[in-house]
């Protein structure tokens, strides 16, 4: 199948919020989306830009996506967070994922960025092979940190 893959437009969002809402079901939480539509449209493409996104579109349809955004690193300087890379199921296998994959390093190459980071799940065994016949690092020595709203409020209640 042939698909091309751009940058992605508010009108794609609602297949973007789709692609999340399957990946979040692949992950075993599938109640753990909160984000909408509405948001992503805000958050991408509003006047303060929070996330750069890239579709894979086949026949006119959103078949997967990549969503990253900039960070810093003390140690190295500027670098990307790829938040999710997604393909929707019936394409995986296809090449799009590498395509994907590509294309985000493509951007963090052409604005200079000393590190592309991403989380994978440890029982994601595919994705973890696939990342490092890439020539990604796994971390595994390092633990993601999460502090959510609850988690938040309980902090500053603390204080």
């Amino acid at each position: 199948m042939k698909y091309i893959i751009r940058d992605a437009a508010a009108k794609d969002m609602a297949q973007v919020h789709k692609l999340i809402k399957e990946l979040a079901v692949f992950e075993k939480e599938d109640m753990a989306v909160e984000v909408s539509v509405e948001d992503l449209q805000r958050d991408g493409f509003g006047t303060i830009k929070l996330f750069h996104c890239y579709v894979a579109e086949a026949d006119g349809d959103v078949v997967g996506m990549a969503l990253l955004f900039n960070r810093y690193s003390t140690w190295k300087g500027p670098i990307i967070h790829l938040e999710d890379l997604i393909v929707t199921e019936s394409m995986r296998g296809s090449g799009l994922g590498a395509a994907l994959l590509t294309k985000v390093v493509e951007h963090g190459y052409n604005l200079g960025v000393k590190r592309i980071n991403w989380e994978v799940l440890d029982w994601n065994d595919p994705a973890i092979a696939f990342y490092e016949s890439r020539g990604a690092k796994v971390m595994r020595d390092w633990n993601v940190v999460h502090l959510d709203e609850k988690g938040i409020q309980k902090f500053l209640n603390k204080l």
